[in-house]
């Protein structure tokens, strides 16, 4: 590997691919030598700023130029990156800065009609601390990627600006102090019980898992890479930024997941390569005004879930001459990479499958040859374990290394892996995660709720949706459409139920246990 850390790989980027366009957002074209000034502007303001090596530093952000500014400046400063879901609400958000620590948080002004900085104010604006937000005394500052920032709050202008004093020689020895075995980021995933855990990944970890992913993908220099997988998931920002960084491939970041803009940029910027959840492929596929677009360019796409339809890889190639298809599997907690199909596999295994294991990690199943079980794997990539939660990662992990997924599924001779089901009764709604116990203990604040369960159901647009079976308390007249809309203003979008079926009561197991596979039988 030829870099020890991100701000190593950054450098080095921005040496050998200097006069390459790295990142195309709206009318903002950069190069890669800009990018690199700007990566270190950002780091110098990061030290002004007080933020020390393993400083966790939050962004709650959409795609765009300013989030891998301010990222790969936080991480080239020695901090410790926390990405925000952009689909979190103020409660959600305020809950993972305040058990990672965070001292420093990026923040987007106003996004699809939310203010994230209303949110915050209103989720962590009482408590015992002096900074910015009371309910969050670890929180020092809060930056506002905009030209103006509210009163407490900075603008990203005036922050950048306070950056100007710090010599060179100051940030670049942050970085080189920097090495493999440093926590790069930690990624929050939400597990069994609701609560997020945030998964710890490294320097080292991160560069080997993307560099194996940009070659078994085939990325290349001069590629166009249209980045609609949010930054916030290591799909996005590690097999996207990262990705990019690694080869010299132009990052086009889409903030929202909106097919028509997904058409427009892959025609006017000449797009190669879409990664993205097979909705994203699917919608692609149907658009009525397809033909009206010129997607030739398009040559690489890598997609991945329970179910690829052997359909969609075959239309992909014939129809829009898509050259490579892949899928892959993996989860935040190994680094987001586990399997991968291989350029030239026939499009059943690439369909059926996610692929065999990459180099230096094991994948096996819980179960005799060909009979579905708990997938493990063991390797480099599996996480140095959940932030400050010693119990949930020896749970996790097993003694000798192995790291249980809780996914289910079945290798094949070849060792190709096939998901076929979810310990977790996670679903999956529009590439987003959902998990049902999280779902539920949100559902059960509202005053009329008594019990309720929550399972996935299949949708044609989604692939997945929540469905709650709600008990009313006595007297209680709240309807589905009363609790979809509570539910809205509660949580994440990709979290709400699409449809709520009220019950006399849920059926249990002797010890208590929600009989989920009951309720999907319905």
């Amino acid at each position: 590997m030829e870099w020890r850390s991100i701000p190593e790989l950054v450098r080095a980027a921005a040496e050998r691919y200097a006069d390459t366009e790295a990142v195309v957002d709206g009318r903002t074209r950069v190069s890669y030598a800009e990018l690199g000034a700007r990566v270190e502007r950002a780091a110098a303001a990061c030290v002004a700023n007080g933020v020390a090596p393993g400083d966790r530093v939050g962004i709650w952000a959409p795609n765009s130029l300013d989030w891998m500014v301010a990222a790969l400046g936080a991480v080239s400063a020695g901090g410790v990156l926390v990405p925000l879901n952009t689909r979190f609400k103020g409660t959600e958000a305020t809950d993972v800065l305040r058990r990672s620590g965070t001292r420093l948080l990026f923040v987007t002004g106003t996004f699809l009609g939310t203010s994230y900085v209303a949110a915050l104010r209103r989720a962590a604006g009482d408590g015992a601390g002096d900074g910015p937000l009371p309910g969050l005394p670890a929180l020092e500052q809060v930056v506002v990627l905009s030209d103006d920032a509210p009163a407490d709050f900075r603008s990203w202008k005036d922050f950048l600006a306070s950056g100007d004093a710090v010599p060179e020689a100051e940030v670049a020895a942050r970085a080189s102090a920097l090495d493999g075995s440093t926590p790069s980021d930690i990624v929050f995933t939400s597990g069994t019980t609701g609560r997020p855990k945030g998964a710890v990944i490294t320097h080292a970890q991160t560069l080997r898992g993307y560099e194996i992913w940009s070659e078994l993908a085939g990325l290349r220099h001069g590629d166009r890479y249209l980045i609609v997988n949010p930054f916030f998931h290591t799909f996005g920002y590690k097999a996207g930024v990262i990705a990019c960084l690694m080869r010299g491939a132009t990052m086009i970041p889409q903030p929202v997941f909106d097919i028509d803009t997904v058409l427009a940029n892959i025609a006017s910027e000449r797009v190669s390569v879409l990664p993205g959840p097979p909705t994203l492929h699917q919608s692609l596929l149907d658009h009525p005004a397809r033909d009206t677009h010129d997607l030739s360019a398009l040559r690489l796409v890598v997609t991945g879930a329970a179910v690829v339809p052997l359909r969609l890889v075959e239309r992909l190639r014939g129809e829009l001459g898509v050259g490579t298809v892949l899928t892959a599997y993996g989860l935040s907690e190994a680094s987001g990479i586990v399997t991968m199909c291989r350029r030239g596999d026939p499009p059943e295994v690439i369909a059926s499958t996610s692929g065999r294991a990459i180099p230096g990690t094991e994948v096996k199943v819980d179960a005799p040859p060909g009979e579905p079980g708990e997938i493990l794997v063991r390797g480099f990539n599996v996480m140095r374990g959940y932030y400050e939660d010693e119990a949930a990662t020896a749970e996790a992990v097993t003694p000798d290394g192995w790291l249980r997924t809780g996914d289910v599924g079945v290798l094949d001779g070849a060792g190709n892996l096939r998901i076929t089901d979810r310990i977790k009764d996670m679903f999956i709604v529009g590439g987003f995660n959902a998990y049902p116990a999280e779902i539920e203990q949100l559902l059960g604040l509202h005053p009329d709720v008594a019990d309720v369960a929550v399972i996935g159901t299949p949708d044609a647009r989604l692939g997945e949706v929540g469905r709650a079976y709600v008990v009313r308390r006595a007297g209680a007249v709240t309807t589905g459409e009363d609790l979809i809309a509570w539910a809205r203003r509660e949580m994440a979008n990709y979290k709400v139920p699409r449809s709520v079926e009220f019950v006399a009561g849920l059926p249990r197991n002797a010890s208590g246990k929600v009989l989920k596979r009951e309720l999907r039988a319905r």
